[in-house]
């Protein structure tokens, strides 16, 4: 069996949580040895209660760690005693348990035979650590919960160390463990990890008394007993186990030997005993008078000397027996003191604190050193120095106690001449002749600012200058004792040149002379600043370089180099004073990596040095490195990335020569991890772009040479291949975090560029792959033997910290790689399956076990997510069998309250992403059950670990609040249930729906009162408030109104019953002014904010269609939302200088549109909204063009909207004439814009395929329905409208060539066929101001007939798009070319019927050019019926309309063409009159000739569910088939209107030529042949005078029809608009009849039997017609539009249709039995 975590072990046996949930909290002692306690016990594991008191998980306030300590302290009292002794009883109860599943109770019985699972072993380890945290800090102010620990730490005083030592003799005389005794899974490795633990726990039970103890006085007994039981265990050596000792467990054994050490030497109070010496009150320690023990004490330790443990005790107890019996301990200080320094006490104590690690957040550590401090003090005071051996081993030892910076700064504020301070003076009574000792010490007594200062002024003002001499020098005058010498001459101490910094020792000084083993040590009474000595120092090294002096120059100059290192990295305000030492580290650097055996430890101080000053420097440090030769460079210029990774021109340099020459063979790395360190600070400081081009050889060194191979290296000490690792990714990390402004641009790859490109396609990025391949396993083994507890840079940290920072990386490489349709070598071995669980996936998903850095797993699930998202890979199958029991280890961690928060919302980040691109391992979280349902139908249920379950805990409205839901959570989940409702997950979506109080707790945010945002709302509040609503859009949206929850309905109703709306609203208006405020200072919620805002948006635009449901159909709460909404938008436009808020003001311009189309109704008694809407405008046309082009069209857009929805307030044109001049402004720019960019595409597709044109326009303009320049246009149509007088127009015109601009552009359109909205527009605005004599004027004098005419010959002559033009068949609203000539056509008729005559050339000239179409639209009736079509021949007789009134300048100019549109106006009216007579041909001829589909409705917005395929109902189809018809007939009918109105100018006037017998007929040619039978649906039968009476005969049918349908599916308006047409129609189909037959009879050409049958046969018809109308017209006679809609000549009789003359007669009616009488003579 392989021995996992029990939490993993019990995954992988499936076992249901609730079943073996207590294994995680019961006393783990019933894993290994059957207790009474085999049973459900409610309480913490000793790893959460560890990890809470850290802070490190949810519960984090005071009075929670208050009631933890309180509910555990009896835990922490009792110790490692927690775990009871085996009892066999609980194995019995266990077998008899019905309530325990059987494969629990296997597993139990199994494993209780084994007492060495991870679990248990952890858990006794994490209990200790919980005491020694509360020893730590329960008397540091500066902890958060000092006083709770303090509390704690009380009520364990009594008995904790009894305990405590109890346990600790159980475990030093504890048996081994075997297979007899448990069995054959006891294997010798097993027993070896028994052993290993129990070593653990005897350091770290000594560790705890030791602690203790520093506050707490050591009774004389308890150190006599301490004592003897040392002595007895030889300090952790005589183990009872001792045969099971191997090298790796050294270091636990020579932990608890100084454990055991520092307890003895904490007892004995050597501080205090020093404090009583100074004041000599000796008689106050508590050993002063317990004669007993301290004589024991002595016969115990002369038996002490065998161990090297044993030196700091004696060394203490030879200090307290000095001290307090110095005659009659006499003998035993002198014995004891000679034992003591054979065991080379001093060295000792330096080992011991280098053991026990650094200072950093290590209180162990940092009292150790306390204690030894007050040894060593108290030493230095006691004895002379030079009776304590070797200095160097005392200074040594003094350095790393002064390591503690409390400790620093205790010896600077101590008194002089006093304990170490009397060291510090022994090292300076060598000075400079030995100058490592001083530095040494001044090194370490570095702390913080005000040490260095102090450091500073003590080198900078020295007075003692010490030589030695072999032989009298001949320059000195000495005494005759030779003690005192006089200096005869001047001296310079450093043989440099002239010019160079040097010290000069003056004539006249004197110095003390003593004679030593050396020679003569004279210490010159000199005062010098030791920085100017340290110059000259590093001078003669210079000097010295290539010689065999160089060793000990460098020993000499590498103290002072650490010291430099020191003094900057402590307080940068002395770099200044220090620059002439700094600056010559550059040559210093130079030279000595050039020799043949380069000192590297120098070398690496150097670069330390450097890397201080670069942190500030940046640019000046690397400037200075160019010149060294030390960095990798390149000797040729970089241009792309294949020259860069293939390494051309790339050198080494002397870094790289001496990493391959001298520190790979040795196995030491000192430089390398300088260099990576400087590298890297070079990085971070973003040097620019000249310097980061220049550090892409060393970046490319590291990750060519250095990344994939740094593993293989050889290394004399462990750790360091750790270290480099961590370097070397820090670097890297550096690199892909830099931000834009720090990397290069132009041709040369950046850095990020190169690595990107580096760790996914070469050998470096698998090296990060074998990084993170470490696995949890490795993790867990490291730390489980790493002999020091709480550390924070032990192997097992820096191993952590590598696979972190791997993941960062690998997770950076990935977001930050260029898409690319291949696949890279990283992505391929992140994403590559492999057999049971082994590929990376598995690795990375197993991190979730990991429980010593909460950050390791977290990082971990955040690369699966970013895998997820981007790899085409399925995660489930990587996962293999492993899948479920990761699963559940995913959901215990999110339904754990005590995990850190951040892991729990990375968890729910992960499924975020799962739920779109990873369907296999979502279905796995969900784990979702099935059942056949009541109508056939699966249901789902949620099963036993599904992540729902969590999630809605999560959700629940009565749990928020509490610490273990906070609202950075419940944004997560509710993050995840809105990617659910997105991606249509229906499984899960059923069964949230009907989850009790699902949609009550889901909507609960949106009844919740926030702050106002001016005030620090938390970011994670508004976008959960977001998710909500984006979750209610997505339901509302997707699911019929009918089917929604009755839940969700009720909070529906709710919200509007309870005012949310309106506070939402307020609350978004004020958030969105709050954002636009904060943005120059950076406002941190931006983006949250912006997503709330979207979501509000998205509410809102649901609610348009959707306001019964959502209850919003109050007027004065929708033009509320509205207002608020506009002000919103106002604001953010109002900040042109803001991008963010330009685009949250483009995004809210959208809805505002919408909301304008979508409440007319509403708006139209709001305040004015068309001055806000300007200033908006006049906002937005001020900001960034390019960004803000889709905004101006939303814009236009929305006054377009607000013009016809409100107009301009009755009146009110003060806004007018800015916004006009605005608007006309933007025309102008989009129209030469456009004109641009049209010449550029059309000569584009006139050059060849192989063309080498590169030029493009500035900016390249889209034509669209909604574009810039088509909406303006539209804009600018609308105000003209309202600008009745076209005064404001004319204003405009006289600033802007606005319509020149319009009408090239206008003009080019027309000719290449582009730019179809665009001509559109420009024609509307054109109709528009042709309305007035003003605008028509205008628009004339621009040269519209230049710019239209001619050019409009490429709308339909041409082919368009593939295509030959012909008359189109599409829908009449579809945009079109034939459209556009429509318009033209429109635009001729306005401009000639508002200028006249001033117009009349230009017309005739258009009417000229495109006589072909004409005369083609006229016939073409006849053939097609299309709305289109028949659209055309309106525009078109309605432009002949105006032109027949000039038909004197037509007959002049255009003879023929004028005789051809006669004719063929007659044959359109025969056609009409056929068509309109003949329904049911008609109907044919739509169907079969044009095949014109019924228009399509608008397409569901919805998905609805369909049981059944929809089929049109036929009564459907026939109502719309009718209803096509009809409006078929109804322009059927305009035309011929229009065509007889048009007909009436080319015949004589009835009264002229009815009164007047000489008329001059031959100015007028005969329209209808004398025929009266009934036209036929022939072009070669001639239009008759039949043809007159069946139009008269139709339309008085057509009357007839109008009145007896009184069903009619037409408005009264409509149906009396038709009626004035018909007779509108037969008033002037009886004008053209009468004067067509006057002059027929009046015609000398005619034949007098033709005559004499035309007046019989008029006399006949219109007798009938008479007839027939004077019955209609008793019925009511409809109004005709002769007067309004249709022109008639001046010389027309009194408009028809007004009311009955006195004989009860129309006016016409009198006229045609005028005619009748006339032709009846």
């Amino acid at each position: 069996m392989t021995f996992m975590k029990v939490s993993r072990a019990v995954e992988c046996l499936r076992i249901p949580a609730h079943h073996w949930q207590w294994l995680a909290d019961m006393r783990p002692v019933t894993l290994g040895r059957w207790t009474d306690t085999f049973r459900f016990i409610l309480c913490r594991s000793s790893r959460e209660l560890w990890t809470i008191l850290l802070g490190r998980s949810a519960l984090r306030e005071p009075d929670q760690i208050e009631a933890e300590l309180e509910r555990n302290g009896g835990r922490l009292l009792q110790g490692l005693s927690y775990y009871n002794t085996p009892s066999l009883s609980s194995a019995e109860r266990l077998k008899a348990d019905k309530d325990v599943a059987q494969p629990l109770k296997d597993f139990g019985l199994r494993i209780s035979k084994l007492l060495i699972a991870d679990y248990y072993y952890e858990e006794r380890v994490c209990l200790l650590r919980c005491v020694l945290l509360l020893l730590t800090y329960f008397q540091d102010e500066r902890h958060p919960y000092r006083a709770e620990y303090a509390g704690c730490v009380a009520k364990l005083e009594k008995d904790l160390v009894s305990n405590y030592q109890q346990q600790f003799e159980g475990l030093f005389n504890a048996e081994a463990p075997t297979w007899e005794t448990h069995g054959n899974l006891m294997t010798e490795r097993q027993v070896s990890h028994w052993f290993t633990q129990c070593l653990r726990e005897q350091a770290l039970l000594l560790e705890v008394l030791f602690l203790y103890y520093a506050y707490f006085e050591m009774p004389p007994s308890d150190l006599l007993t301490f004592a003897r039981l040392f002595k007895e265990q030889g300090f952790g050596q005589r183990q009872t186990n001792r045969h099971l000792v191997d090298k790796s467990m050294d270091a636990l054994v020579d932990r608890i030997g100084y454990f055991s050490c520092l307890i003895l030497v904490e007892g004995m109070d050597i501080d205090f005993l020093h404090k009583c010496a100074l004041e000599d009150r000796t008689e106050q320690h508590q050993l002063s008078s317990t004669q007993e023990i301290n004589k024991e004490m002595d016969q115990m330790l002369l038996a002490f000397g065998d161990i090297c443990h044993h030196g700091p005790v004696l060394l203490a107890w030879v200090l307290l027996r000095h001290t307090l019996q110095p005659v009659e301990a006499a003998a035993v200080v002198r014995r004891l003191g000679h034992t003591t320094l054979q065991l080379g006490v001093f060295q000792y104590l330096t080992d011991m604190l280098q053991a026990l690690g650094n200072t950093a957040n290590n209180c162990t550590a940092s009292t150790a050193r306390m204690c030894i401090y007050g040894l060593l003090s108290f030493v230095v005071t006691s004895f002379e120095e030079d009776t304590l051996g070797s200095q160097q081993y005392l200074i040594s030892a003094a350095c790393e106690v002064l390591a503690a910076p409390s400790l620093a700064e205790l010896f600077w504020e101590s008194k002089p001449n006093v304990g170490l301070e009397m060291v510090l003076d022994s090292a300076v009574g060598v000075f400079p002749h030995k100058t490592g000792p001083l530095l040494q010490l001044l090194t370490a007594l570095l702390a913080d600012k005000s040490t260095a200062k102090r450091v500073y002024m003590f080198l900078d003002k020295m007075s003692v200058y010490t030589e030695v001499y072999k032989h009298k020098p001949s320059d000195v005058l000495s005494r005759e004792d030779e003690t005192l010498w006089h200096r005869k001459t001047p001296k310079l101490l450093y043989p440099l040149g002239a010019g160079q910094t040097n010290l000069r020792m003056s004539q006249g000084c004197y110095g003390q002379v003593c004679v030593g083993q050396e020679g003569y040590v004279v210490r010159w009474d000199y005062s010098y600043s030791s920085w100017t000595l340290f110059t000259c120092e590093v001078e003669m090294l210079l000097h010295v370089v290539s010689t065999a002096d160089v060793l000990a120059h460098c020993e000499r100059v590498k103290p002072i180099l650490d010291l430099v290192h020191k003094i900057i990295s402590t307080d940068w305000t002395v770099s200044d004073c220090l620059l002439p030492l700094t600056s010559r580290i550059y040559m210093l650097l130079q030279r000595l990596t050039s020799v043949i055996n380069p000192p590297v430890d120098v070398i690496a101080s150097c670069v330390n040095c450097l890397i201080v000053l670069a942190a500030r420097q940046p640019g000046k440090v690397w400037s200075s490195l160019q010149h060294t030769g030390f960095l990798p460079f390149g000797s040729t210029p970089l241009t792309n990335m294949a020259q860069i990774m293939s390494a051309e021109g790339m050198k080494a340099g002397n870094y790289g020569n001496l990493l391959v020459l001298i520190e790979q063979p040795r196995g030491e790395y000192a430089v390398t991890i300088a260099f990576l360190r400087l590298v890297t600070t070079l990085v971070k400081g973003q040097v620019g772009s000249t310097q980061s081009r220049g550090l892409i050889p060393c970046v490319l060194l590291v990750l060519k040479e250095m990344l994939p191979t740094y593993h293989k290296w050889r290394y004399n000490r462990h750790g360091v291949r750790e270290k480099i690792g961590c370097l070397i990714l820090e670097l890297v990390h550096a690199i892909l975090n830099l931000s834009p402004e720090g990397e290069s641009h132009g041709s040369t790859p950046s850095l990020q560029s190169l690595c990107i490109y580096s760790l996914a396609n070469t050998e470096a990025g698998q090296a990060v792959v074998s990084i993170m391949g470490v696995g949890v396993d490795t993790i867990s083994m490291v730390l489980s033997v790493q002999p020091w507890s709480g550390s924070n840079d032990g192997p097992g940290q820096v191993l952590i910290q590598m696979v972190k920072l791997a993941f960062s990386v690998t997770n950076n490489v990935i977001r930050l790689k260029p898409q690319s349709d291949t696949i890279s070598p990283l992505e391929q071995a992140l994403t590559q399956h492999g057999g049971h669980g082994n590929n990376l996936i598995a690795v990375l998903a197993k991190y979730i076990y990991h429980k010593h850095d909460p950050a390791l797993p977290r990082l971990a699930v955040q690369l699966l997510k970013r895998l997820a998202m981007v790899a085409p890979m399925s995660v489930y199958a990587c996962l293999g069998s492993d899948a479920a029991p990761i699963r559940d280890a995913f959901l215990t961690r999110l339904q754990s309250k005590t995990v850190d928060l951040r892991i729990k919302v990375t968890i729910l980040e992960f499924l975020t992403v799962a739920v779109e691109t990873q369907p296999g391992l979502i279905e796995l979280f969900l784990n979702l059950e099935t059942k056949d349902g009541n109508d056939g139908a699966k249901e789902f249920s949620l099963g036993e670990w599904s992540c729902l379950a969590v999630v809605l805990e999560l959700l629940d409205s009565e749990l928020q609040g509490q610490y273990w839901c906070p609202p950075l959570l419940q944004r997560a989940a509710l993050a995840f249930i809105h990617a659910l409702w997105q991606d249509r997950r229906d499984s899960a979506l059923s069964v949230l729906r009907t989850k009790e109080k699902f949609w009550d707790n889901l909507s609960a945010p949106l009844f919740s009162t926030l702050p106002s945002p001016a005030e620090n709302t938390e970011p994670c509040v508004l976008e959960s408030c977001a998710f909500v609503m984006k979750i209610i859009g997505l339901e509302i949206y997707y699911v019929v109104s009918s089917k929604l929850e009755d839940s969700l309905k009720a909070a529906l109703k709710r919200l509007s019953s309870q005012r949310r709306y309106e506070f939402w609203s307020q609350y978004v208006k004020e958030l969105v002014c709050a954002a636009c405020e904060g943005e120059e200072e950076g406002v941190r919620s931006l983006p949250e904010s912006q997503m709330l805002i979207s979501a509000w948006r998205t509410l809102l635009i649901l609610s348009t269609s959707h306001s019964d449901v959502m209850h919003l159909k109050e007027d004065s709460v929708r033009q509320k939302l509205f207002m608020d909404i506009l002000e919103g938008t106002k604001t953010t436009l109002s900040t042109p200088q803001s991008v963010a808020c330009l685009r949250l003001g483009s995004m809210l311009a959208t809805l505002l549109l919408i909301l304008l189309k979508q409440w007319k109704s509403v708006l139209v008694f709001a305040p004015a909204l068309l001055p806000v809407l300007s200033l908006m405008l006049d906002s937005v046309l001020q900001a960034d063009q390019q960004l803000m082009e889709r905004t101006k069209a939303k814009l236009f857009s929305a006054l377009i909207s607000a013009l016809h929805i409100q107009g301009l307030n009755g009146g009110d044109i003060t806004q007018l004439p800015q916004l006009l001049l605005c608007v006309c402004e933007t025309v102008q720019d989009e129209a030469l814009a456009l004109i641009d960019s049209t010449r550029h595409t059309t000569q584009r597709n006139d050059s060849q395929e192989d063309s080498m044109e590169t030029d493009v326009p500035r900016s390249v303009q889209k034509d669209q329905r909604d574009s810039v320049c088509v909406l303006a246009l539209h804009l600018s149509k609308e105000l003209c409208g309202l600008d009745e007088a076209g005064e404001q127009w004319l204003q405009v015109m006289r600033k802007l060539p606005v319509l020149p601009s319009v009408l090239s552009a206008l003009e080019l359109s027309l000719r290449s066929t582009h730019n179809l909205y665009f001509t559109e527009a420009a024609l509307h605005l054109l109709l528009t101001l042709a309305r007035t004599p003003q605008g028509a004027a205008a628009v004339a004098g621009a040269g519209v007939i230049q710019s239209v005419c001619l050019p409009l010959l490429s709308v339909y002559e041409g082919p368009a798009n593939g295509a030959p033009q012909a008359f189109s068949r599409k829908p009449l609203d579809a945009p079109c070319w034939s459209g556009v000539y429509r318009l033209c056509l429109s635009l001729m008729e306005s401009l000639l019927k508002t200028l006249r005559y001033n117009f009349i050339s230009e017309a005739l000239d258009f009417v000229g050019v495109h006589q072909e179409r004409i005369l083609q639209c006229l016939s073409a009736v006849r053939t097609v019926q299309s709305l289109a079509c028949l659209d055309e021949a309106d525009h078109t007789v309605g432009f002949l309309l105006q032109l027949s009134s000039f038909c004197r300048e037509w007959q002049f100019h255009l003879p023929q063409l004028l005789r051809d549109v006669q004719v063929n106006l007659c044959y359109l009216c025969q056609t009409c009159t056929y068509l309109l007579h003949s329904k049911k041909m008609l109907h044919h001829y739509l169907q079969a000739k044009n095949g014109e589909a019924l228009p399509q409705g608008p397409r569901p917005q919805r998905v609805v569910p369909h049981t059944s395929k929809e089929q049109p109902l036929v009564g459907e189809r026939e109502e719309a088939e009718s209803k096509a018809l009809q409006a078929v007939q109804c322009s059927l009918l305009k035309i011929l209107s229009k065509t007889l109105a048009t007909l009436q100018h080319f015949t004589p006037d009835c009264c002229q030529i009815l009164l007047d017998q000489s008329m001059d007929l031959a100015e007028y040619r005969t329209l209808f042949v004398l025929s009266f039978t009934t036209p036929a649906f022939d072009s070669d039968v001639a239009p008759s005078f039949g043809t007159l009476l069946a139009t008269i005969n139709v339309a008085l049918s057509m009357l007839g029809e109008i009145e007896k349908k009184k069903e009619l599916v037409v408005s009264s308006e409509e149906t009396q608009a038709l009626k004035s047409l018909l007779m509108f129609s037969m008033e002037n189909c009886f004008y053209v009849l009468i004067s067509q037959a006057m002059r027929c009879l009046k015609d000398p050409a005619v034949l007098p039997r033709d005559k004499q049958r035309v007046k019989q046969e008029l006399s006949s018809e219109l007798s009938t017609l008479l007839s027939s109308l004077s019955r209609f017209f008793r019925r009511g006679s409809p109004s005709s539009p002769a007067g309004g809609l249709l022109p008639s000549p001046q010389t027309k009789p009194t408009p028809l249709g007004s009311k009955l003359t006195q004989e009860g007669q129309e006016p016409f009616i009198q006229l045609v039995q005028a005619f009748v009488r006339h032709v009846q003579r």
